[in-house]
């Protein structure tokens, strides 16, 4: 049986209160047992809060007993429920007996054991929502009761013809992929990946929309006059290239200005998968008065920002909007604008890739050819 509540175990009794009984009371009516967690949390508040409020006639009933007696009384707790997968894969209630994975579990139940895995693994907060959108998706349409030794190649392809849009299917498919593969390799409790032969369609890239160089010092000098900590943040983005994710992971010491005309900054990533990724960047030498104005008035302890992902986009906006800027800038087209800089300045694709980090794959070097196209002077 679990341990009563902290505030219950840190209190003493008192001497009118007797017994604790935080169980909820049999009245003998419909729905008692269903009561809600959150009704049993604001009586036992009521009761621990509240009690000089009590009833003369609670009060007299128990006043009779000797005080060494209400203080041997025991505090019972309330038994948890058994728990509830949601269909983002979240468990409501969980319990200490979670059912085990094996090849005839249900899809609810492997959703959950597969979010568990992804949040051990640090995996990005977006990346598990997404994989736990489009799971409860496919257990909506395969149904709650199929087992995961069931699921065949015809489940998949309906899960994804239903979606008009490529962008979806890819995005299922790589959320499918990706969960038979944690079954197969990590659990294996699988030995047949359904999602084989089955492969994502090719998405045209979009031409890049980048700011010119008069709109970039629009952008900083509406990010300077808002504060110190916007003014960096976008300088990071436009100025450096760094992704959003990239931008909240920086800490303090991945920036070094010990040489002020020299500041250097090393992106780094926790995660092995991604080492790969990892570069160092010089900045101007205007980064130094800048970074050191920052930590003087925020003073960031681990990290450099403390931001959630959509608060960076809407600084961004909100920045192109007071720099009167009609075009629509995000992270992504700030990164976008210094990869061209890049380009007109002589980086080429094999450059481009190491300065922004990616993998020298077939789709990053048609991503980057786009830069350098950008980048090419108008023919007269």
């Amino acid at each position: 049986m679990p341990r009563p509540p902290a505030n219950v175990r840190s209190k003493k009794p008192k001497d009118h209160l007797g017994e604790l009984d935080v169980a909820a009371p049999n009245t003998g009516q419909e729905g008692t047992e269903g009561q809600s967690d959150g009704t049993v949390s604001a009586r036992l508040a009521s009761l621990i809060n509240d009690a000089p409020q009590t009833t003369p006639q609670t009060r007299r009933g128990r006043a009779s007993r000797a005080p060494n007696e209400q203080e041997n009384q025991p505090v019972r707790a309330i038994q948890p429920p058994l728990f509830t997968v949601t269909s983002r894969g979240e468990v409501i209630q969980p319990s200490s007996a979670i059912p085990p994975l094996t090849p005839d579990a249900t899809l609810s139940i492997a959703r959950w054991w597969f979010r568990s895995y992804l949040e051990q693994m640090g995996r990005p907060h977006n990346t598990i929502a997404s994989y736990m959108y489009d799971l409860a998706g496919f257990d909506e349409l395969v149904g709650s009761d199929k087992r995961l030794d069931q699921i065949g190649r015809d489940d998949i392809n309906e899960f994804l013809t239903i979606s008009l849009k490529k962008s979806t299917r890819k995005r299922r498919l790589t959320s499918l992929g990706a969960f038979f593969k944690y079954l197969i390799n990590s659990e294996k409790i699988l030995d047949k990946d359904p999602t084989d032969n089955f492969y994502a369609e090719f998405i045209p890239l979009k031409t890049p929309v980048v700011l010119t160089l008069a709109e970039q010092e629009m952008m900083l000098e509406a990010a300077s006059g808002e504060n110190s900590r916007t003014y960096l943040m976008v300088y990071f983005l436009v100025k450096l290239g760094f992704t959003r994710t990239e931008l909240l992971a920086i800490q303090v010491e991945h920036v070094d200005v010990s040489d002020p005309e020299n500041p250097i900054i090393y992106v780094f990533y926790e995660d092995k998968r991604w080492h790969k990724k990892e570069r160092k960047l010089a900045a101007a030498p205007g980064f130094t008065p800048a970074f050191q104005r920052y930590i003087a008035e925020f003073a960031p302890s681990r990290k450099l920002f403390e931001m959630l992902p959509q608060s960076v986009n809407k600084l961004v906006e909100r920045v192109a909007k007071a720099a009167k800027i009609n075009k629509k800038v995000t992270p992504q087209s700030l990164r976008d604008t210094f990869a061209v800089d890049e380009a007109r300045q002589g980086a080429n694709s094999t450059k481009l890739l190491l300065i922004l980090g990616l993998a020298p794959d077939p789709r990053n070097r048609m991503s980057v050819e786009r830069y350098i196209k950008l980048a090419t002077p108008l023919i007269a």
